[in-house]
């Protein structure tokens, strides 16, 4: 790990204070009070007679996933793709129908610029593609959608939110789980008071990783390894669950096999947050055990477990009042018809999905790297996130 917490010490020392944030969070009297709701319980209005047109940048196994999901979109479509590879141009094209106008390489993709057929770009690329690539499609003025993490450390993650600011396009992230109703329903028990005042919060996030010569296991492409990869799930839960942010962070390392996890490439961390409440979390990430796929809240009063909490689906919930029962719907359709609300309304989501979310888990992605190399606790100056 040291030669990638070394670089990433260069570039992230400074926004491990990162004063500058409270200016990208909006105040609570900037955000309207009406929250995102599912867009099936709209029939009129803008949004029923046109829908988001995305081009896929990315034609790997988890763009394979969203594609699939987006042919159940009611307000979201295929109109666009870019790849590197031509025979994967070519086989979806065929099977999505796109014509070869809207179809690009990495080279030549800036031409999106002058194409009215795509709206946004869904970038689906490595870790340390996403900034390039997010600059390069700000600047062809078409929003962005970035899969997470939305890079490889804060630096980037600034420049992104500032670079399509400044191009007046959003900035989306990937995170699916921000519109899963067990997830939603268990934020708003929380809202409502139902756990009492939360104490705890523990995310477990991990699978033993397979192949080793994949592009995660790679720390130039990767800019780390489970952390940037599952661990990221506990990092965000940690903050939506509790509804806050925190304060501080520790880490420690555990590398069982230096072979299979290069320099730079984490297998296992634990770390723990602090919030301003006084609630504590305790999270882990790993690359190398199975069956870690748990959120647990308690509070004074009730508890919340999920189980699987950020899987594919169905996630499992239940509660000190029982078993939660919304059914399963995939979680890609609905990621995208609601980031098309977001993008062709402007409304609003329960729980945020732009780039300065993603910036929050960066920052904290980064002080815990830090906390691992140092040891010491990171104390972290973050605006407190709004509540949900």
């Amino acid at each position: 790990m040291s030669s990638r917490r070394d670089f990433l010490t260069k570039l992230s020392a400074p926004f491990l204070a990162m004063p500058m944030l409270s200016e990208l969070t909006p105040k609570m009297s900037d955000i309207p009070a009406r929250e995102l709701q599912p867009l099936s319980e709209f029939s009129t209005g803008k949004m029923s007679d046109t829908y988001l047109r995305v081009a896929i940048m990315g034609l790997g196994s988890y763009a394979s996933r969203v594609a699939e999901a987006m042919q159940s979109c009611k307000k979201a479509k295929i109109t666009g793709l870019i790849s590197g590879t031509p025979s994967k141009l070519k086989t979806w094209q065929a099977k999505y129908n796109v014509p070869d106008r809207n179809c690009y390489n990495y080279e030549n993709f800036d031409a999106i610029k002058n194409n009215p057929d795509i709206d946004a770009v869904y970038i689906i690329t490595p870790n340390a593609l996403h900034h390039p690539q997010t600059l390069r499609v700000a600047a062809a003025g078409k929003h962005v959608i970035c899969e997470k993490p939305m890079a490889i450390n804060a630096k980037e993650a600034l420049e992104m939110v500032d670079a399509c600011k400044k191009a007046g396009v959003k900035l989306l992230v990937g995170y699916r789980m921000h519109f899963e109703a067990n997830t939603l329903d268990i934020i708003r028990m929380r809202k409502e008071g139902a756990f009492g005042k939360p104490l705890f919060f523990q995310g477990l996030s991990g699978f033993i990783i397979g192949n080793p010569n994949q592009w995660r296991m790679n720390p130039a492409l990767s800019g780390g390894g489970a952390m940037m990869d599952i661990g990221i799930y506990s990092v965000n839960g940690a903050r939506y669950m509790l509804g806050e942010e925190p304060l501080w962070v520790t880490a420690q390392e555990t590398k069982t096999d230096p072979q299979k996890f290069k320099p730079g490439i984490d297998e296992t961390i634990q770390f723990q947050f602090g919030f301003p409440s006084g609630a504590v979390a305790s999270c882990l990430s790993t690359y190398a055990m199975n069956y870690l796929d748990r959120f647990f809240l308690n509070g004074d009063k009730g508890f919340a477990e999920m189980m699987p909490s950020t899987g594919y689906g169905p996630i499992k919930g239940r509660t000190h009042r029982g078993e939660l029962s919304h059914p399963h719907i995939t979680h890609q359709t609905t990621q995208m018809d609601e980031m098309a609300g977001i993008i062709l309304e402007g409304r609003k989501p329960v729980v945020p999905v732009d780039g300065e979310e993603g910036l929050k888990d960066m920052v904290l992605i980064d002080a815990i790297y830090e906390a691992v190399k140092t040891g010491r606790k990171i104390n972290l100056t973050l605006p407190r996130i709004l509540p949900v």
